[in-house]
């Protein structure tokens, strides 16, 4: 076999390789998967902050005090 020939076959090899598109529902739910951990991250760290954590003392706190008229 020539040089050209090997190279032509090693190219033909490495494309049929690169379409295979098996592993990407793997890589998909990864993904997805992070994702939903750093939203979930923010939202922890949103609900734990001072401002809600005060919003929902003071909406419990008014509706604690206030008496019905």
């Amino acid at each position: 076999m020539s040089l050209f020939t090997n190279a032509t076959a090693f190219l033909s090899a490495r494309l049929l390789t690169l379409r295979d598109d098996r592993g990407m529902s793997t890589i998909e739910y990864a993904f997805g998967s992070l994702a939903a951990a750093a939203l979930a991250g923010v939202l922890y760290m949103v609900v734990n902050g001072n401002g809600v954590v005060s919003a929902i003392e003071g909406v419990i706190t008014d509706a604690l005090s206030n008496k019905p008229g």
